[in-house]
């Protein structure tokens, strides 16, 4: 199967989208005041997870991490965040040509980073890394099946729970909710030989809406980065199978969010369906074959 790019004289609304998504790359935020900023959304995220009583949140996670400027030159292979034990984010440099700085000022303006705060933070990155250092340490995989797929899991729920109070705020965490699925487009076909690099910068321009500078250091990224070719599925297919397991959980009673929630960081990071055998005590033999059919069309 060759994946196409969805051309924009296909859809017939598609301008009246991109009008939308220009309206909000207007709301980028005054040179210097990104790191307030993105403070701002974070203490806002924080304050949601406890309002809604989601997860526990040990004290010392809420101030063990910092806040870096990404450089320039970094800011062509990473042109959004990089998250954990540090919020590294970008801003426009005294060494960025005018289009530059704006580019990724437009690029991370707050709404659109409303979706990519709490996917680094809390409860995402820097959180998991907190819990996975302290509990069961000999469980840790590494796969981002599990890493990613749970910071993708927050952003799908914390949309569900109405996380974004406005139009712009929803069109910010939809954009970056398309570009997750952009991103598996993309990657697979440029690692199945089908397209160029160009083409899938192209793409991310066109059909996502990308700022181009920023789409060129998003493929960059995606492979000079070390990442394999599974790894930006892995963002969405591990979402959704934290989100089924939600649904068999949580949504039948069986867990609260929060039980739920400090489950999956106290047993640390491994195949999700792994950590279904263990939340739902199963009893499992030496020869156990993967069998979890967790996506219902």
């Amino acid at each position: 199967m060759i994946l196409k790019p969805c051309l924009s004289e296909d859809i017939p609304w598609f301008d009246k989208w991109k009008d939308a998504l220009e309206k909000v790359k207007q709301t980028y935020v005054a040179p210097g005041k990104q790191p307030e900023a993105m403070y701002d959304l974070y203490k806002q995220s924080v304050d949601f997870l406890k309002k809604n009583d989601l997860v526990t949140l040990p004290p010392l996670s809420e101030e063990d991490w910092g806040m870096y400027m990404m450089t320039a030159e970094r800011q062509l292979v990473s042109p959004f965040f990089l998250g954990g034990q540090s919020l590294t984010i970008s801003y426009p440099t005294n060494t960025m040509t005018l289009d530059e700085k704006m580019m990724s000022m437009r690029g991370n303006n707050p709404n659109f980073s409303r979706a990519t705060v709490h996917h680094e933070l809390l409860a995402g990155h820097h959180l998991q890394g907190y819990m996975t250092a302290r509990h069961k340490t000999y469980r840790n995989f590494n796969t981002p099946f599990w890493v990613e797929g749970n910071a993708l899991y927050w952003e799908m729920l914390l949309w569900d729970m109405k996380f974004p109070r406005t139009p712009e705020e929803r069109i910010g965490m939809l954009f970056w909710r398309m570009h997750r699925c952009a991103r598996i487009i993309f990657s697979l076909n440029y690692h199945l030989g089908k397209w160029t690099p160009q083409q899938c910068i192209d793409f991310l321009v066109d059909r996502v809406g990308h700022e181009r500078a920023n789409a060129e250091g998003e493929v960059r990224r995606s492979f000079t980065g070390g990442y394999n070719p599974l790894y930006q599925i892995a963002y969405m297919i591990g979402g959704l199978e934290f989100m089924a397991l939600k649904r068999e959980l949580v949504d039948t009673k069986k867990m609260t969010y929060k039980q739920y929630h400090d489950a999956i960081l106290h047993e640390n990071s491994m195949p999700v369906e792994m950590l279904r055998a263990i939340l739902t005590n199963q009893t499992m033999s030496r020869d156990y074959k993967p069998s979890w059919r967790f996506y219902n069309k």
